[in-house]
């Protein structure tokens, strides 16, 4: 007996679903995948707004006279 109708045989009506993060959470390996690749993409998109922002406050306002920073 193959090893796939091995895998099919004990696994039963799960065979060929994907598998899960954990068997109490109803989220699986892909779409813990890709909700880790959204919160990196929104974790860099936050750090650029921060990053200019700092500079608008610290080098683009008092240079273009809207307020000083001391």
């Amino acid at each position: 007996m193959g090893e796939s109708k091995r895998r099919k045989d004990n696994l039963g009506d799960d065979y060929g679903k994907e598998e899960r993060l954990y068997p109490w959470l109803p989220l699986t390996k892909k779409q813990a995948e890709d909700a880790y690749k959204l919160t990196t993409r929104g974790a860099w998109i936050g750090i650029g707004l921060l990053a200019f922002t700092w500079i608008t406050i610290r080098f683009i306002g008092p240079g273009f006279g809207w307020w000083s920073v001391n």
